[in-house]
């Protein structure tokens, strides 16, 4: 897990460099497989005009003495802006962890991660000034299977 980390925020740093444009934000998300709300934190490091790198991290509240997190690591394409809505496809990776914390109850803690594959669409809004509201769906294949709606902004670093 600490080389899949590693390789994220390399991935990000470089993108960062490449092209100039960057946004960096928080959301809310809603996981329909773990029926919970979570927030987040998000970027988008442009390579090209319409291609970004879009880190992410979600945490969602679920019950004590569970816990549950994911990392993605996605491209998003853009295809079409019409006005003040940019449109996008994305693809990448999700890491996904799930914790159990077995002290209360006598018994040893356990976690499993699992490794699965993002597929989404989302949009951008363009309202103005330095805030950029943006939602998202995507859906997640692997043993974590899971649909993912996000709410949120982003902010241009600049």
């Amino acid at each position: 897990m600490k080389k899949a980390l590693l390789l994220f925020l390399l991935v990000s740093v470089g993108a960062i460099t490449s092209y100039g444009q960057s946004r960096i934000g928080g959301n809310i998300a809603y996981g329909t497989e773990i029926e919970e709300l979570g927030i987040g934190i998000n970027g988008e490091f442009f390579l090209k005009s319409n291609l970004a790198i879009a880190p992410g991290f979600n945490y969602y509240f679920v019950e004590d003495p569970v816990n549950f997190w994911e990392l993605n690591a996605n491209v998003n394409y853009y295809f079409s802006e019409s006005g003040s809505v940019a449109v996008y496809v994305l693809g990448g990776l999700n890491l996904a962890h799930i914790g159990f914390d077995g002290s209360d109850f006598g018994v040893p803690d356990r976690s499993d991660n699992e490794l699965g594959v993002n597929i989404g669409v989302g949009a951008n809004f363009d309202v103005g000034g330095s805030v950029v509201p943006f939602a998202q769906f995507r859906y997640v294949l692997g043993d974590f299977d899971q649909a993912v709606f996000s709410f949120g902004v982003r902010f241009p670093l600049k």
